[in-house]
């Protein structure tokens, strides 16, 4: 199986001011640069955990795969980390941000509002398409997380179905950490959107102050299907990790992306 290309780059935000982060683009091998054709696309949050080749998700590997077998487009995937409020960036960023660095990973992801969307409508997918050439075709292009990035994920699509059509949520954080337990009621009560989404938990997930994250994924299965939503959801006995969502990721990939 021919594998892709990934490049690492560093973004300075506008839209989240003072902030930095990392992120990166991995090309397919059958990306053709000379074509006419735009290229599918999916974005990561927390991208460090998606990209890594030794992680639980192992995501450009099963891109390689997938994509070689004709069972997913030709898809470019930007994987992107959270903010930090930084100068710059003295080491690679992973889930906790180094001492004295306070990261702007909640604000950006748990927040009810269109603000990530515009993050990655003004900044970083034009900042792609100058080296690959991108869909605009909300229908070509998926946006996935884990935990609140899971969340962040159903926020943008949700917000902006004129941008991202596709969800995947792994583990998401559907709680009360900045108002996301209100999804459910505002899926049963407000107009629905041209979405498809893959929802995944375990039964061993969260339980804390902000909520319970098993109950929140549970209360948006019932909501998405009471509407009639094109959607997924994948019940485990997992805990708050990728372990599940990994095992069954070539899987999810295939039904999101089928005709």
């Amino acid at each position: 199986v021919p594998a892709g290309k990934v490049t690492k780059h560093v973004w300075k935000s506008t839209v989240f001011p003072k902030t930095i982060r990392e992120f990166y683009v991995y090309t397919p091998a059958q990306y053709d640069p000379k074509g006419t054709e735009k290229t599918a696309v999916m974005v990561f949050q927390d991208g460090h955990a998606y990209v890594s080749e030794t992680g639980q998700l192992r995501t450009t590997l099963v891109m390689d795969n997938l994509i070689a077998a004709g069972e997913l487009p030709v898809t470019i995937g930007i994987f992107i980390n959270p903010g930090w409020f930084a100068d710059e960036l003295k080491e690679k960023q992973s889930w906790k941000a180094p001492e004295g660095v306070r990261s702007n990973r909640s604000v950006e992801y748990d927040s009810l509002t269109a603000d990530y969307a515009t993050f990655l409508e003004k900044e970083i997918l034009p900042e792609v398409g100058k080296t690959v050439k991108l869909t605009w075709d909300p229908e070509k292009r998926a946006i996935c997380g884990m935990s609140s990035g899971g969340i962040c994920a159903f926020t943008v699509a949700w917000e902006r179905p004129d941008l991202f059509r596709k969800v995947i949520s792994h583990i998401g954080s559907f709680t009360n950490i900045r108002g996301g337990h209100v999804y459910p009621a505002l899926i049963r009560k407000s107009d629905k959107r041209p979405i498809r989404v893959f929802l995944q938990d375990g039964d061993q997930d969260l339980n804390n102050a902000h909520g319970n994250w098993w109950l929140s994924n549970l209360q948006m299965d019932k909501a998405l299907k009471f509407r009639d939503y094109d959607y997924k959801f994948v019940p485990g006995k997992g805990g708050h990790n990728g372990e599940h969502g990994g095992a069954i990721f070539p899987d999810t990939l295939r039904w999101i992306w089928r005709e």
